[in-house]
């Protein structure tokens, strides 16, 4: 049994035969190498789906706007005629005020 503690290598172990800068640049490779496969592996396919939400959202709101540009125009057309409508009422009034007097 103390044959198979002492073959074991241990922190401590790695760091008297390797030196702490050592055992620490692998240890920081290592991190290094997960951070960079979460990225690639979770991160970025969501990132990817967010990023055709967003288009799609952008679309949606280019249309709503033209839509609003439209309605706006329509708006400001019947405003119009209704304005032309009264102006031509009152010069149909004053010219049958003129007749009748």
């Amino acid at each position: 049994m103390p044959n198979l503690i002492e073959n074991d290598p241990t922190i401590v172990q790695i760091i008297n035969d390797y030196g702490f800068p050592i055992v620490l640049a692998v240890g920081m490779g290592y991190f290094i190498y997960y951070v960079w496969q979460f990225i690639s592996n979770e991160l970025e396919p969501e990132i990817e789906k967010m990023h055709f939400a967003l288009i799609r959202l952008i679309d949606q709101v280019r249309m709503l706007d033209q839509d609003m540009i439209r309605l706006q125009q329509k708006v400001n057309v019947v405003l119009e005629y209704r304005e032309r409508q009264k102006f031509l009422e009152e010069a149909e009034g004053k010219i049958k005020n003129e007749e009748t007097t």
